[in-house]
Parts: C-alpha cells; sequence; structure tokens
C-alpha cells in the first residue's frame, strides 16, 4: 500500500514551534537569563562552562517538573530579584553586565544567602527551644532563598550532565572492575562515575 502527501512542506512545517514559552513558566529568555546566572557560577575553564550543558533548560525542567508550586514562586521571584539586585548595584539589567559585575554581584548574593539561612536556623533553633517540651510540635515550613536554588541547580545541573561527567570530572565508561582503593594525587579531578 502506498501514497503520496501533496503539501508535504506545510504539513511538516506544522511540526515547528515558533513559541518562546518553553513551559507553562519559562520563556526563551528566562532559559538564556538561567544560562548566564550558571555560566558566571561555572565558567568556562579547561573544561566547558555551564552554558554548554545548557544549565538554563536544566534548571526550567526541574523547577516545573520536581518543585511545588510556592517553591517555583520564589525561583521565579528569584530571576527578577537578581535583574533587581543587579540594576541597584550596576545600573543595569543583568545580561547587559560585564563578566566582572555578573562575578562580583552573584558573589554578593552568595553571601546574601548564607546569611540569611544563618537567621533562618537561628530562628529555628529558638522556636525549637520554645516547643521542646510539646511531642506534636511540628516547625514551621521556611522558605528557600532564590539564590540558592539557582545555584544547587547549577550544580546538580552540570555535574550530572554530559559535559560536566566528561570534561569536568574524569569519567570512564560502566560496567568495569571495582577497584576499592584508587590512588589519589593532589589536585586530580573527582570522578563522575567509579570504575
Amino acid at each position: 500500500m502506498g501514497g503520496a502527501v501533496i503539501g508535504a512542506e506545510f504539513f511538516i512545517s506544522g511540526c515547528k514551534s515558533t513559541s518562546t514559552q518553553v513551559s507553562d513558566l519559562f520563556d526563551t529568555d528566562h532559559v538564556a537569563f538561567l544560562n548566564e546566572v550558571a555560566d558566571t557560577i561555572l565558567p568556562t575553564t579547561s573544561s566547558p562552562g555551564a552554558k554548554a550543558a545548557n544549565v538554563g533548560q536544566f534548571m526550567a525542567v526541574m523547577v516545573r517538573d520536581c518543585y511545588e508550586p510556592k517553591d517555583q514562586k520564589i525561583f521565579l521571584q528569584g530571576i527578577g530579584r537578581l535583574d533587581d539586585a543587579s540594576r541597584k548595584q550596576f545600573n543595569g539589567k543583568f545580561m547587559d553586565l560585564t563578566t566582572q559585575q555578573r562575578t562580583d554581584l552573584l558573589i554578593a548574593l552568595d553571601k546574601e544567602q548564607k546569611d540569611y539561612y544563618k537567621q533562618l536556623y537561628k530562628k529555628m533553633d529558638a522556636d525549637r527551644a520554645k516547643h521542646k517540651d510539646d511531642a506534636k510540635y511540628v516547625a514551621p515550613a521556611m522558605p528557600d532563598h532564590y539564590f540558592r536554588m539557582m545555584k544547587e541547580l547549577t550544580l546538580l545541573g552540570y555535574f550530572t550532565s554530559e559535559v560536566g561527567a566528561t570534561k569536568a570530572l574524569r569519567y570512564m565508561e560502566t560496567p568495569g572492575h571495582y577497584d576499592g582503593c584508587m590512588p589519589y594525587k593532589k589536585g586530580d579531578k573527582a570522578w563522575a562515575i567509579d570504575d
């Protein structure tokens, strides 16, 4: 049985997407922004940077598929907050900053998130101490800091990507034999997959 499709070009053109939406939460501008943030955290050195692994796309998928709505909201608002911090510190959008300005901004945001968690843990410890005799006490959920979310997803996305696992880490395909006592020399890369 055979056949032909008349106007096949039109038929196939319906398969192309012209949408700038990557998902219901992120568009291509968000992914590009996240790639630049990730590449500032893990820039190209002797191995490719986070942008080469398309970590921005990874973040978008993880936030959409794995985060609860309250955490999705924190993450999405964080994109705007990061850009606001950029405008406040450098009078420009993050995407328009120099590499050094981006690095300086993210170092400041990293310090901010560390201070945030330090204060958060103090509050949680004090709250726990107030309720130490209450066996049914459940500590209230505390919101995450957007920059820590971005940083953690950058590291996870990069080091689990093909680029990160094969170019930044030592990589040996499995299956292989197990060697429980591998020699280590200072400065050696960590193993992506243990042989």
